[in-house]
């Protein structure tokens, strides 16, 4: 009789956890991901269908931008939350091809789930996949295009082309030309070796058609609140000095309950005429520093208004961070937070200064600024949706030629590129052994998703033209894609200046083949015991709290 020692049960959750593993977890995050891929895959192409989505709120959103719907669909899958990551990640680093990258990843997954079924590990797959996007990449940068800076005219003329195709899927498609053109002055008014795209100012005007968008190249911001006197100031000047304070010009009561104790009328006296000193000490300052506009982040209130207005000098108070910012990136000068001491050279300028009355709104406007690095963008429209919609579709467009102006490399879209990597994993595979060879030919396959669905959401054959296109690119005809323009579907998409930087599909290579890694290497997902809701009564301990506290009270 054997009296070995039993291994005792070891309990390392806690109760309540739910743990699955195993092949058929894998399944089921593979299937998550296809299930967010089918939802957003018809927003994709120039045809693409726009999705209205409400919130719990009952904000009502219509967008047919990828990382706008993802981050809107309040995904719960753990696993089908990557694709939300890199959708994010690809509109930070890129701006656009944000639908493409999650129609690319949910697809990478569905080309491998037959092998999962069928028993071939995680990690096989995995190799394959990373030697795969690998090639890829490398070959995107091989096959890409430059167009040097120093022919300046071809430079732009790429630039417009870059931003036309990104709004291709957009809402303002049929205003492209009026908005590309907009777009490569707003982005080339910047500081060409930041290129900081928050410094193009986008400020919304309900009212009115698209085309009566202005692009003004300098600072312009809505009109801050005032006090009585300010419309006896001037609304208009010709080479104006401008001061930009952090400086309150308020009687105001005192702060943090500061309490003053006096015992005769005088002082009390003494106490008022001081503050009044103080306030006019730094509005003589101001008006003796030549500036005759003056703006402050902090209030300007009504005495200042009027004084300010007696001497024919505007002023502006509650002005935000980022558009003082703005105007002194824009016209000169600093940021003071003293009116003692102000020079000539704290003071900025411009060509002109007006307020204007644009649509329901009056702006200030501030143009023909000299050291322009900044700009503002104001964009008019029917609807608070409709307008929302076409700053998101300009983001996109601003965001494609910052990187086409930093990248100077660029390919041809709709599908082309896709289909020319795929053509060439696919000779690739052939000369690899082993099960590396059906995975690098599905890899192959699975960048083809690209332009099928562009076909499928413009109404054309997908299969007829995937095999026009394969046929076309086995020919030689590296840069053929679809196109919805011509008669059988298909076209040289670099002569029909169908052009994107090379960077949004390396980002989108190397992201895709990164988050379908990902959820393949997952073999088991805990989830933990959900925290339970405190009742009328008030708070609830947990389970295992309460068992213990009533055997507790039994044994006393």
């Amino acid at each position: 009789m054997s009296f070995g020692s039993q291994t005792p049960t070891i309990i390392l959750l806690k109760e309540g956890t739910d743990t699955s593993q195993g092949r058929g977890q894998l399944i089921s995050n593979i299937n998550a991901c296809i299930a967010v891929q089918d939802t957003i895959r018809t927003t994709l192409g120039p045809l693409g269908a726009d999705k209205l989505m409400v919130d719990s709120k009952g904000e009502v959103t219509i967008s047919n931008d990828g990382a706008t719907i993802m981050k809107l669909l309040d995904i719960v899958h753990p696993a089908a939350k990557s694709l939300v990551d890199i959708a994010r990640a690809q509109d930070a680093e890129v701006g656009d091809g944000t639908t493409s990258v999650v129609v690319l990843a949910g697809e990478l997954l569905s080309e491998v789930k037959g092998f999962i079924e069928e028993g071939v590990s995680p990690n096989i797959i995995i190799k394959g996949y990373r030697k795969a996007c690998q090639l890829a990449v490398n070959y995107i940068k091989e096959i890409s295009v430059r167009i040097e800076r120093s022919k300046e005219k071809e430079f732009r003329e790429m630039l417009n082309k870059c931003a036309a195709t990104a709004m291709s899927s957009k809402l303002i498609q049929s205003n492209e030309g009026f908005f590309t053109k907009m777009v490569v002055e707003a982005v080339l008014a910047l500081d060409q070796e930041d290129l900081n795209e928050r410094l193009i100012g986008i400020k919304k005007v309900p009212g009115g058609g698209m085309q009566e968008s202005l692009l003004i190249k300098g600072v312009a911001f809505k009109k801050t609140f005032s006090y009585a006197g300010f419309e006896q100031q001037p609304k208009s000047f010709k080479n104006p000095k401008i001061a930009c304070l952090n400086v309150e010009l308020e009687l105001k009561a005192e702060k943090d309950n500061a309490e003053v104790r006096v015992d005769q009328v005088s002082e009390y006296q003494a106490i008022v005429d001081a503050e009044w000193r103080i306030i006019f000490e730094k509005l003589e300052l101001l008006v003796a520093s030549g500036a005759t506009v003056v703006l402050s982040k902090l209030p300007i209130g009504d005495l200042a208004t009027q004084y300010f207005a007696d001497r024919d000098i505007f002023c502006a108070g509650r002005v935000s961070s980022d558009d003082i910012n703005r105007v002194i990136l824009a016209v000169g000068g600093s940021l003071m937070s003293s009116c003692s001491d102000i020079h000539d050279n704290h003071l900025g300028s411009c060509e002109s200064f007006e307020e204007k009355q644009i649509g329901g709104e009056r702006y200030n406007l501030f143009q023909g600024c000299p050291r322009a690095k900044t700009c503002t963008l104001i964009l008019r429209g029917g609807a608070d949706q409709f307008i929302a919609e076409v700053e998101r579709s300009l983001h996109d467009a601003i965001m494609i030629v910052k990187r086409t102006i930093k990248e100077q490399t660029i390919v041809a879209g709709g599908g082309a590129c896709e289909m020319e990597v795929s053509k060439y994993l696919r000779e690739y595979s052939r000369t690899v052994a082993g099960k590396q060879q059906m995975i690098i030919a599905a890899f192959a396959k699975a960048l083809e998703v690209i332009p099928r669905q562009i076909s499928d959401n413009a109404g054309l054959d997908a299969t007829d033209i995937l095999n026009k296109l394969r046929m076309q690119h086995a020919k030689g005809s590296r840069w053929s894609g679809v196109s919805v323009k011509t008669a059988d579907g298909t076209a040289d998409n670099m002569d029909e200046f169908v052009w994107e930087p090379a960077l949004v599909k390396v980002n989108a290579v190397y992201s895709a083949a990164e988050a379908a890694c990902l959820i393949l290497s997952v073999d088991e997902t805990i989830t933990n015991e959900a925290s339970q809701q405190p009742q009328a009564g008030g708070p609830q301990m947990p389970r295992g709290a309460a068992q213990r506290a009533l055997r507790a009270r039994g044994r006393r």
